[in-house]
C-alpha cells in the first residue's frame, strides 16, 4: 500500500483512510465522508495530488448497509488488525447495524480498541478517529471516550450517555462530556497565530452564549506537525497519546467533520474547494482540549 503519490515536484504524501463497515453500516455515512476525502487534493484543482487514500474493512468479502447497498471490502478485519500500523485516519460509520454490534460485542470495536492502543504505544504518528452518526457509541462502549468529549446523532443522546455511564464504572470512573454538537474533535492540532482574534479557525464563545468551548475549523499541516520532535513530545502527554478524536451528529454532521479533517490535514484551502465543488455550506463544530502541536 503506497503511501506515496508521484507528481512534477516530486513524491506527495498520501494520507492512509481506513473505513470498518459492518453489517446495518449507514450508507450516508459511508458515502459522504468518502466523497468528501476522494475531492481533496494537496494542490487546488491537481488531481495529481490527491490527499486520501481509502480502503474499506469489514468481516466478510461483502456487506450491506442498512439501506440495501453491498460495498466489496478492500480487506477483512484480520488483515485490517495486521496492518493497522499503516494507517492514519479510522473512519467508523454508524447505522442500524450498531445495535447488533453493541449486543454482539462484535467489530469494529477491538478494532477501535487497538487503533487507540496504537496511538498510545506510538506518539511519534500522528492518527485521528472519527465515527460518523451512531458510530460513536462504538466508541464509547470501549471506554476510549473517557475523560473526553464527544456527540451523536441527537435521538440517541440519551443512549450514548448511558452507554458512557457504564463504560466508566467499568474502567476509571472518568465521565464522558456528551454535547449537543455538531461534531466535536479532541486533541486538535493548529497553528493559533499570534492574534486569535484574527484566526479564521477560532470562536471563543459560541453565538448563544451557552456552553462556552472553542470552535474551530483547521489546523497544522499534517506532515509538519509529524516531523516534530517537540511536536511528538506534547502529543503523548496528551489524552490516548495525542490520538485526534472526532465525533459527529447525523448525515450532514458527518460531511461537516470530514471537511474539518481536510483542513486539519491538508490545508483550510483544500476544504473550502471541497465544499464549494460540492455546493454544500461547511458549518463549525468544537474543539476541546486542544494545544498547537
Amino acid at each position: 500500500m503506497s503511501a506515496l503519490e508521484e507528481t512534477a515536484d516530486g513524491p506527495i504524501e498520501v494520507i492512509q483512510v481506513l473505513f470498518a463497515l459492518h453489517p446495518g453500516f449507514g450508507a450516508q455515512e459511508l458515502c459522504g465522508p468518502l466523497e468528501i476525502l476522494s475531492k481533496a487534493y494537496h494542490k487546488i484543482h491537481d488531481p495529481n495530488t490527491r490527499a486520501f487514500e481509502c480502503t474499506f474493512a469489514a468481516p466478510s468479502q461483502g456487506v450491506t448497509s442498512s439501506s440495501g447497498l453491498t460495498v466489496k471490502a478492500d480487506i477483512d478485519i484480520k488483515t485490517a488488525h495486521e496492518d493497522l500500523g499503516e494507517y492514519d485516519v479510522l473512519i467508523i460509520p454508524g447505522g442500524s447495524g450498531v445495535d447488533d454490534v453493541l449486543k454482539n460485542n462484535s467489530e469494529p470495536l477491538e478494532l477501535i480498541k487497538a487503533f487507540a492502543k496504537l496511538q498510545i504505544s506510538d506518539p511519534s504518528k500522528e492518527r485521528t478517529l472519527m465515527s460518523i452518526g451512531t458510530g460513536s457509541l462504538l466508541l464509547a462502549q470501549t471506554g476510549i471516550l473517557q475523560g473526553l468529549a464527544a456527540t451523536t446523532h441527537p435521538d440517541y443522546y440519551t443512549k450514548m450517555e448511558i452507554i458512557c455511564k457504564d463504560a466508566a464504572r467499568r474502567g476509571d470512573l472518568e465521565q464522558t462530556d456528551v454535547m449537543e454538537e455538531n461534531y466535536v474533535v479532541n486533541n486538535a492540532r493548529f497553528e493559533l497565530g499570534e492574534k486569535l482574534e484574527e484566526n479564521p479557525f477560532v470562536l471563543s464563545k459560541r453565538p448563544d452564549g451557552r456552553r462556552k468551548s472553542i470552535a474551530r475549523k483547521g489546523s497544522n499541516a499534517w506532515k509538519e506537525s509529524v516531523k516534530r520532535r517537540e511536536s511528538n513530545a506534547r502529543r503523548a502527554s496528551l489524552r490516548l497519546g495525542g490520538l485526534r478524536l472526532i465525533t459527529s451528529g447525523g448525515i450532514t454532521s458527518g460531511l461537516d467533520a470530514s471537511l474539518y479533517l481536510v483542513a486539519a490535514m491538508v490545508s483550510h484551502e483544500s476544504a473550502q474547494e471541497v465544499a464549494r465543488v460540492m455546493q454544500y455550506m461547511w458549518n463549525k463544530g468544537v474543539t476541546v482540549e486542544g494545544i498547537d502541536v
